[in-house]
């Protein structure tokens, strides 16, 4: 991996923690932090699955250690990432990346946060309890990502990072 990649990688990292900080809403009994899920898609677009995901534990990790975030970060942020990776890799429809946020974070990181909370975090609570707070928390984030992309791939640095970022 080279530098500028990390750089790229570290200031997308550095956008989703301050996002966090910055722009929230309640969401049923959490809080939705679309930044987050913004920045999952254009990482997924812009640089693959890998880095997404990379860029998504990162985020997660500074979140908890900084107490503004909680473990549920992790599987929320990762898998939506990678599926949002890995479904524009395959058919390279922006989109596609926006629909694999939120099938990754909305519909099966919300299912595996029932069983990942009672073990790890000593509740529980059914699906019922996660699924509606991450569907918001991903719904507006990945079109929100999905419109910063469009609007992001009508400049040169698009162009210019894509060409430094390649595919993981």
């Amino acid at each position: 991996m080279n530098t500028r990649k990390m750089v790229i990688m570290t200031m997308f990292v550095a956008i989703a923690v301050a996002g966090s900080t910055f722009v929230s809403f309640p969401a049923g009994i959490a809080r939705a932090y679309p930044v987050q899920h913004a920045v999952n898609v254009v990482a997924a677009i812009l640089l693959g699955p890998i880095p997404a995901v990379v860029i998504a534990f990162l985020t997660g990790l500074i979140r908890v250690l900084t107490g503004t975030g909680s473990l549920l970060a992790f599987p929320g942020g990762m898998i939506g990432a990678l599926l949002a990776g890995l479904f524009y890799k395959q058919y390279g429809k922006a989109w596609l990346a926006g629909i694999g946020e939120v099938i990754g974070t909305g519909v099966i990181a919300s299912l595996l946060a029932v069983p990942y909370a009672k073990i790890l975090m000593g509740t529980t609570v059914t699906a019922f309890f996660f699924v509606p707070p991450f569907l918001v928390s991903t719904v507006s984030g990945a079109a929100l990502g999905l419109i910063l992309v469009v609007r992001l791939q009508q400049t040169s640095a698009w162009h210019k990072i894509e060409s430094v970022g390649g595919r993981l």
